[in-house]
């Protein structure tokens, strides 16, 4: 992309997109009519949750207000929830916008990372998570938000 070049448009087919239409799994934490939240396979820290809207935005450039409003609605209730579940010293909130931005995944979607004082993140997409962990975090994380 060259500055002042038109942003790409949202392609419907990509894994976030899939997952939203259930042609993927995920391992849902919380759901409502205009956003789902779900951990991250790779993540950073334990409890590693991405938010993102419904609608098919393809980052904070082209999203609506509203839908954007919404997911951090959304984002600011996991990151309570996290900080019990995980027993949280902190949270991170991350967000990356195209490619030069650090965006992988092109539909917009929040990063809550629960954070421990003195424990560093792990490297982005640097492995991927044992199910069983998942499974366990996604539980922790349910039960806090119920």
């Amino acid at each position: 992309m060259s500055p002042g070049d038109p942003m790409p448009s949202y392609d419907p087919n990509n894994i976030f997109a899939k997952i939203l239409r259930g042609e993927l799994p995920c391992y849902k934490v919380y759901e409502d009519d205009k956003a789902l939240a779900f951990l991250d396979i790779m993540p950073r820290a334990p409890g590693h949750t991405l938010v993102l809207p419904k609608a098919p935005a393809r980052n904070l450039l082209d999203v609506s207000a509203a839908d954007l409003a919404h997911v951090m609605t959304v984002a600011q209730k996991v990151a309570k929830a996290a900080m019990t579940a995980f027993g949280a010293d902190g949270i991170t909130i991350q967000q990356f916008n195209e490619a030069a931005g650090g965006q992988v995944v092109f539909h917009l979607h929040m990063h809550v990372m629960p954070r421990h004082d003195g424990i560093a993140l792990l490297p982005p997409a640097s492995r991927k998570e044992d199910v069983k962990v998942l499974e366990d975090n996604a539980t922790k994380l349910i039960a806090a938000l119920g």
